[in-house]
């Protein structure tokens, strides 16, 4: 049998709530569209590239986006020092560059594990709760931010890439 992405059931955006009840809802919104929009892929569509020269694929999206929720949440606000599961020295791009052999299960379960671990990071914590990063002080609420505007970006790029490999378009 031939490994497919999983499907998932995308909740509605959330029409009312407090701040960190939207901030949350909007990002698990976000978080869902990308994996909705790579339910029912196979392996090779997953490794897919949009054009040349570009190294842009779905299954490279997801891994960066499970660098991206590891980095911010976990490294940086929380201050676990933990590596990257792609990223190295020699290769900041490595999540997007090395997808032609990269296990999509692997990267599915680590997007998984670090939503999961963001989640935690973030539980009873304000939102006023800061850290420093480059000289700057940021908030658990910018972080919330600058994760839904990464995913903004990134679900439109996984847009293309869908409606190129099959046609299929949608939110």
């Amino acid at each position: 049998m031939t490994w497919t992405a999983p499907k998932v059931t995308r909740m509605d955006e959330p029409a009312a709530g407090g701040e960190r009840e939207q901030l949350e809802a909007w990002l698990d919104y976000h978080r869902q569209t990308l994996l909705l929009k790579c339910a029912g892929l196979t392996v090779e569509q997953l490794r897919e590239r949009a054009v040349p020269p570009s190294t842009l694929s779905l299954l490279g999206l997801v891994r960066h986006l499970a660098e991206v929720e590891r980095s911010w949440f976990r490294v940086r606000f929380a201050g676990e020092g933990l590596p990257s599961y792609w990223i190295t020295d020699d290769n900041q791009d490595a999540e997007f560059d090395d997808v032609d052999t990269a296990d999509p299960q692997e990267a599915f379960d680590a997007f998984e594990k670090e939503v999961a671990g963001a989640r935690s990071a973030a539980a009873g914590r304000s939102l006023d709760d800061a850290f420093v990063h480059r000289g700057d002080t940021l908030t658990l609420r910018w972080v919330y931010f600058h994760m839904i505007e990464e995913y903004a970006r990134h679900n439109g790029h996984a847009d293309l890439l869908r409606e190129r490999i099959d046609g299929a378009t949608g939110d």
